[in-house]
C-alpha cells in the first residue's frame, strides 16, 4: 500500500493525538465531516453541531497550546517512518485495514506498524496470561504457540513478561509468526528485558500500537491495548491468570466481539489457575492441547473473507434493515439476522461514509445524501 501523504498523516496525528479529544468524539467528527483535514478546517459552529460545547472547548484549548508539539510529533513520525523499511501508519478506512479488527465495537482509528503488515490479514489466535507464570504455564504457552504457528496461525499477544513473552518466543520458533500489540509507542521496547525479543518481532513478525511514538508504559494504556489483541484474533487462549488479571479483560473483550475463548485448567490450589477456572465456568472452552483450539476454529477458514464488499446505498442490506426510522442494535439484529459484532462493523463503516448517524440511547438513524 502507498504510504499516507505527509499532509494527510499530519492531519490524522493532529486530530487523534493533539486535539484534546478522545476516540469516540473523533469518530463522530469524522463521520460527520469525512476526513481529519475537514475536521481541523471546520468552523467552531460546525463542530458545535456535532460534538457539543465541552468537546469543542477542549479542541480550542489544545489548538492554542499545542501547535508546536503537534508539528514536532508530525516531523518525528515522518522521520521514524522513513528511517527503516516495514514502518507504516495505518488509518481506519484504508483497503487493507484488518477486517477482524473492524468487527469490534471500538476499532482504533490509527495504528503504528513495524514489521510485516501482511500479518494483519492472517488468521490469528491470541495467547495471554500471567506476568508471573509457573514454569509449567510458561512452557504451555510456548508449546501451544509453537503448534499453532506450525499450523499457519499467527500468535497475537502483548509483549509483557511471563506468558506473553513465552507465546511470542514459541511462535517465532515455528513456521508461522507473531504480532505484539504494545502498550507504549511502537518505538519503545517495554519491558526492557524484552528489547531483543521486540527487535526480533519487528523483523520477523509485527509490532503494533495505537499510541503515539514515545508514549510511556502508563497503566491506562494496557486495557486499551487488550481490545486490539482480542480484536485481531479469531480466538483467545488464557494460559494462566489470577482472578484480578488483565488477561480476563482480554477474554471478556474477545467474547463481546463474538470470538472464541479458551482456557487451560490447572490445580484447584493454584492462584494462577483461578482465573482460567472462572472463565471455564462462564463458558470458555477447556483445552488441553493445541488441537482442541484448531478443531474449534477449523470452520473459520483462513481464506474466508470477513470484509464487506462495497455496494450502492440502495442495495446495502444494513441500510435496508434500518429503514428510515431510528432503530436499536437489537432491532437490527432481529431484522437482518446478522450477528451483533458484524452489524457493529457494518454500521461503523456506514457511519464513516456519512450514511448512518448514532443517536442518544443506542439508536441508529439513516441519513439521506442530498
Amino acid at each position: 500500500m502507498p504510504a499516507l501523504g505527509a499532509d494527510e498523516l499530519g492531519a490524522w496525528l493532529a486530530l487523534l493525538h493533539g486535539s484534546g479529544i478522545g476516540r469516540e468524539t473523533a469518530r463522530k467528527l469524522l463521520s460527520a465531516l469525512g476526513s481529519p483535514q475537514a475536521v481541523l478546517a471546520a468552523s467552531r459552529a460546525t463542530r458545535l453541531q456535532v460534538i457539543g460545547n465541552a468537546a469543542v472547548a477542549a479542541m480550542d484549548t489544545a489548538r492554542e497550546s499545542a501547535a508546536a508539539s503537534r508539528d514536532e510529533r508530525w516531523q518525528t513520525t515522518l522521520a521514524w517512518r522513513e528511517a527503516a523499511p516495514g514502518r507504516r501508519v495505518m488509518v481506519l478506512g484504508e483497503p487493507d485495514y484488518p477486517a477482524w479488527l473492524l468487527q469490534t465495537a471500538d476499532p482504533p482509528l490509527l495504528l503504528f506498524l513495524q514489521g510485516r503488515a501482511d500479518l494483519l490479514a492472517a488468521p490469528g489466535v491470541a495467547i495471554v496470561g500471567s506476568r508471573r507464570p509457573t514454569p509449567q504455564g510458561a512452557e504451555n504457552a510456548r508449546a501451544f504457540a509453537a503448534e499453532l504457528s506450525a499450523q499457519g496461525w499467527t500468535v497475537v499477544s502483548g509483549l509483557a513478561v511471563g506468558i506473553d513473552g513465552a507465546a511470542h518466543e514459541g511462535a517465532l520458533s515455528a513456521a508461522g509468526s507473531t504480532i505484539a500489540v504494545v502498550g507504549t509507542g511502537v518505538d519503545i521496547a517495554y519491558p526492557r528485558s524484552h528489547r531483543e525479543l521486540a527487535a526480533r518481532i519487528g523483523e520477523q513478525g509485527l509490532l503494533v500500537s495505537e499510541l503515539p511514538l514515545g508514549a510511556p508504559p502508563l497503566a491506562a494504556h494496557f486495557p486499551q491495548r487488550n481490545r486490539i489483541i482480542a480484536g485481531l484474533s479469531r480466538g483467545t487462549l488464557v494460559v494462566e491468570a489470577a482472578l484480578q488479571s488483565g488477561s480476563l479483560i482480554t477474554a471478556r473483550l474477545a467474547s463481546e466481539a463474538g470470538r472464541e475463548v479458551f482456557a487451560i485448567p490447572g490445580s484447584i490450589h493454584s492462584p494462577q489457575a483461578k482465573g482460567c477456572h472462572a472463565l471455564i465456568r462462564q463458558g470458555a472452552k477447556l483445552v488441553e492441547t493445541a488441537t482442541h483450539i484448531l478443531e474449534e476454529l477449523a470452520p473459520q477458514s483462513p481464506s474466508r473473507s470477513t470484509g464487506r464488499e462495497p455496494v450502492a446505498p440502495s442495495e446495502d442490506p444494513v441500510l435496508h434493515a434500518l429503514g428510515h426510522d431510528p432503530a436499536s442494535l437489537d432491532v437490527l439484529v432481529a431484522r437482518s439476522g446478522w450477528p451483533a459484532h458484524e452489524l457493529n462493523a457494518a454500521l461503523l463503516t456506514l457511519e464513516l461514509q456519512g450514511l448512518v448517524a448514532r443517536l442518544p440511547g443506542g439508536l441508529f438513524q439513516r441519513l439521506e445524501r442530498a
